[in-house]
């Protein structure tokens, strides 16, 4: 696999880099101190330009080329996950109830070495906008950045991001033109009746009853609404409800997510969840208020930039490792509001087997940090050759 030989070079240092970040993570739109790492090391590279507290702690740094050219983002994220830690190892998280489980800092660890090669070749014109977020779990991070006017000032023309896929074999490198990942909303649905004893429900209204009934109704939704060629995840995922065998239940409360891919779904989903929610309602004679948040927009990926990404992908991990057809899927990303202001694309890319993100014995897999970066490089010195 042909990583760029000076990024092989001082891969150990990312390694380094990588495992304090990994024993220092940071929460949502807080990640002030790994962003004061990231600048830290950013101006030892010799960076042209470092601007600080966009989007609350992001960071974005320029680096100029070899004359005039268009200025390409590079987006990494830099928040860590609220949970435990239970891998062991001597870099684990030193913060109780905080960690890396999604791979972030192995992302800002690629990006620091893109930025590493690309200050010290300059081997591309116009220049680079290397993007270091904060707050892609929630909060919404991205749009924070793009909401402070980053691609406007920086005058960014097109923009790229790259995520860990663990189960994925090493260095494979997989995208899609178009939607790639959902967007994601959720839903909250507070039922009121009238609690009371348990072995006089005549005298009561029970919420339980209401929120079984709802709860399987929702799922007619992908069933009997949705076109069969259209994609959509309906899931609830909390029921809270009574606090003794003995005592009907007051009040009771159901959440869910719901994943989609055009505005058309989106708001025909909504629409029914709304409708479905007052019949049910008025069935049982409940009351039922509905909380609807429109969170992530879907993660659109524009075929030209794709076609870039994934010939700059093939430079490092050879024509047989890169997917560039992989089709899409039901997570979601705030990358969505940067491709929402200019072009670009984002890819997986495989680092084996292991434990899945967003679960307490994963970690990043450091031999794949060499590989991003190389990405990022040649992605840039491809799209914007010397002369």
């Amino acid at each position: 696999m042909p990583v760029i030989n000076r990024i092989a070079a001082f891969s150990d240092d990312m390694k380094t880099w990588r495992r304090h970040l990994h024993a220092h993570p940071e929460l949502g739109l807080e990640c002030h101190e790994t962003a004061a790492f990231v600048v830290e090391k950013l101006r030892a590279f010799g960076v042209d330009e470092i601007h600080e507290r966009i989007g609350v702690s992001g960071v974005v740094a320029i680096i100029e080329g070899q004359g005039d050219g268009p200025t390409i983002g590079l987006r990494a994220d830099m928040d860590a996950l609220p949970m435990q830690e239970e891998t062991g190892l001597d870099h684990a998280s030193t913060v109780p109830g905080m960690m890396h489980a999604c791979g972030h800092d192995g992302h800002t660890t690629m990006l620091l070495g893109a930025a590493r090669y690309l200050a010290e070749t300059r081997n591309f014109e116009g220049r680079v906008a290397l993007i270091f977020q904060p707050a892609e779990e929630n909060f919404g991070g991205a749009k924070h950045m793009c909401d402070d006017g980053m691609m406007d000032r920086f005058d960014i023309s097109e923009v790229y991001a790259l995520h860990n896929m663990p189960g994925v074999p090493f260095g494979v490198f997989e995208t899609t033109p178009g939607p790639i990942m959902a967007a994601v909303d959720t839903l909250k649905v507070t039922v009121t009746g009238l609690g009371g004893h348990g072995a006089y429900p005549h005298e009561c209204v029970d919420p339980v009853p209401a929120i079984v009934s709802m709860v399987q109704a929702l799922q007619t939704i992908v069933s009997r609404n949705l076109c069969p060629m259209d994609d959509l995840v309906v899931s609830v995922t909390e029921i809270h409800v009574g606090t003794a065998d003995n005592v009907i239940a007051e009040s009771g409360w159901f959440g869910a997510t719901i994943r989609s891919f055009t505005p058309e779904v989106r708001e025909m989903v909504e629409r029914r969840i709304r409708e479905i929610i007052a019949g049910q309602a008025a069935s049982f004679g409940v009351t039922a208020e509905v909380a609807y948040d429109l969170g992530y927009p879907p993660t659109v990926n524009a075929e030209a930039e794709v076609a870039k990404a994934a010939a700059a992908a093939r430079d490092v991990s050879g024509s047989d490792k890169v997917s560039d057809d992989a089709g899409r899927e039901m997570g979601a990303e705030d990358f969505a509001y940067m491709l929402e202001e200019r072009p670009g694309a984002y890819l997986f890319v495989g680092q084996g087997d292991g434990p899945g993100v967003h679960h307490p014995k994963y970690d990043f897999n450091d031999d794949v940090a060499p590989v991003g970066a190389s990405f990022f490089a040649r992605l840039v010195e491809r799209s914007n050759p010397v002369g």
